[in-house]
């Protein structure tokens, strides 16, 4: 008697269990939604690509080839 129940018992911790690990998987993968949004949503091409001049990873050329392919 007392062996089915503890039967019953460890289903129903791993039950539990494995909802509380799909729950802190679905948070971190909403979190990780929203702030690709924002990423993507934030700066346009052009605002990228004068911070990337601005830093020293392209030249002047580079640069205004590539606002010239943009603007166009």
């Amino acid at each position: 008697m007392w062996e089915g129940h503890m039967i019953f018992g460890w289903w129903m911790w791993l039950f539990w269990i494995l909802i509380l690990v799909g729950l802190v998987f679905l948070i971190k993968w909403i979190v990780q939604q929203s702030k690709t949004t924002e990423t993507k949503g934030g700066e346009s091409a052009l605002e990228i690509l004068k911070k990337r001049y601005a830093s020293g990873e392209i030249t002047k050329e580079e640069f205004e080839e590539k606002r010239k392919d943009l603007l166009s």
